[in-house]
């Protein structure tokens, strides 16, 4: 069985990470979301089980699909749950740098490669920052991110 992983701080889900699912569902047997407290990001919006159950929702409709929190190195997760690959996404060429230096160290960690998905253009300007701060200020994201979200983010702020 192929199995890809899928990390990150998710805070919140969106639709651009929901298409990266999506492609990552045709190219695999299994692909397992898995969220994480991301010590590099000062303040977070929604707790991990906040964040695993929205994003549950969220893929409710795919079948290969397992949702996870972790608080360990990313490789040690593949490892542990039999990743064959990382899955990342890439809004723009200026995601490549950090995400390819990431990529090496994980490879150098642990063997395990890093699969890179481009998101549409539609997608491109997304960003869980973006979505947090435009909801914070009332603004409608409704279509920027799957509807458990949106409820989620207007429970939040109203």
């Amino acid at each position: 069985m192929k199995t890809a992983l899928f990390p990150g701080s998710f805070d919140p889900f969106h639709d651009g990470h929901l298409e990266i699912v999506e492609s990552a569902c045709r190219l695999f047997d299994q692909v397992i979301i898995a969220t994480m407290v991301n010590p590099q990001k000062a303040t977070r919006l929604f707790e991990l089980d906040e964040r695993q159950e929205m994003i549950t929702q969220a893929v409710s409709h795919l079948e290969n699909i397992k949702v996870v929190s972790f608080s360990t190195l990313v490789v040690r997760l593949a490892k542990e749950v039999e990743a064959n690959v990382i899955i990342r996404g890439l809004r723009a060429v200026t995601d490549f740098e950090n995400e390819l230096q990431m990529a090496q160290m994980n490879f150098s960690l642990s063997g395990i490669d890093t699969l890179f998905i481009p998101t549409a253009s539609t997608y491109s300007f997304l960003s869980s920052r973006l979505i947090r701060e435009v909801a914070r200020f009332g603004g409608d994201v409704s279509k920027m991110v799957p509807p458990a979200v949106a409820k989620q983010l207007k429970e939040r702020f109203g």
